[in-house]
């Protein structure tokens, strides 16, 4: 089957409830029975047909009953109120898995597995990531607001870095490993201290993601 050609460059922010490390990126079940996510990208360098994505940013907050493959989720997409219509168009379709391999990319995946997309919103989102860091931030008012630091040992206090390679993976190739306080209001509510973070360069098309 054909698609349209598109491709996104750049950085994203991953953060869900489960403990530092996320039993999804190893085929296991979530820490506590249940998925609930809230992520960001911004497109340094990406495309959709001739309609150019570059520097638009998009976030998303998103959650399963149980586990991600058992379906039965719900997604709330924001998109970059500086985006013309074309361009909402265009992000909207990417990041609900349209005009892309089955289960090519993370998006893909995730819309396979919801059953509830509620209207996406536009509006200013703040995002500023320091991946060698691991250390983040991303924000819509009165939505989102999440931040990411180096996860810390129990002990000493010190900063524990820890990332991981997935030579296969449908997000990402290799991602750092952080730690992500988080609060979503309104449409999906979440509140919480201390859970997985993961930062990452995305590169992907319709095929998945770019090597």
């Amino acid at each position: 089957m054909a698609y349209v050609d598109w491709m996104i460059k750049g950085p994203e922010l991953g953060t869900c409830n489960c403990d530092w490390g996320c039993p999804c990126q190893f085929d296991a079940r979530p820490t506590r029975g249940n998925c609930r996510a809230v992520v960001a990208l911004r497109v340094d360098e990406g495309h959709f047909g001739e309609v150019r994505l570059d520097g638009l940013k998009a976030a998303a907050i998103l959650a399963w009953p149980g586990a991600i493959h058992e379906g039965h989720g719900e997604a709330l997409a924001i998109i970059d109120e500086r985006a013309d219509k074309q361009q909402r168009e265009a992000l909207l379709k990417i990041l609900t898995g349209q005009e892309t391999a089955p289960f090519a990319t993370i998006f893909n995946v995730v819309a396979a597995m919801t059953e509830t997309f509620h209207e996406p919103v536009f509006a200013p989102i703040e995002f500023e990531v320091d991946q060698e860091k691991r250390r983040g931030h991303f924000s819509v008012a009165g939505i989102i607001d999440v931040k990411s630091e180096p996860i810390r040992n129990p002990v000493s206090g010190e900063e524990h870095r820890a990332k991981l390679v997935l030579p296969h993976g449908f997000e990402y190739i290799e991602a750092e490993f952080a730690s992500s306080t988080a609060k979503t209001m309104g449409t999906i509510e979440n509140d919480w201290t201390g859970r997985h973070a993961h930062f990452c360069m995305l590169h992907m098309g319709p095929n998945g993601v770019i090597h």
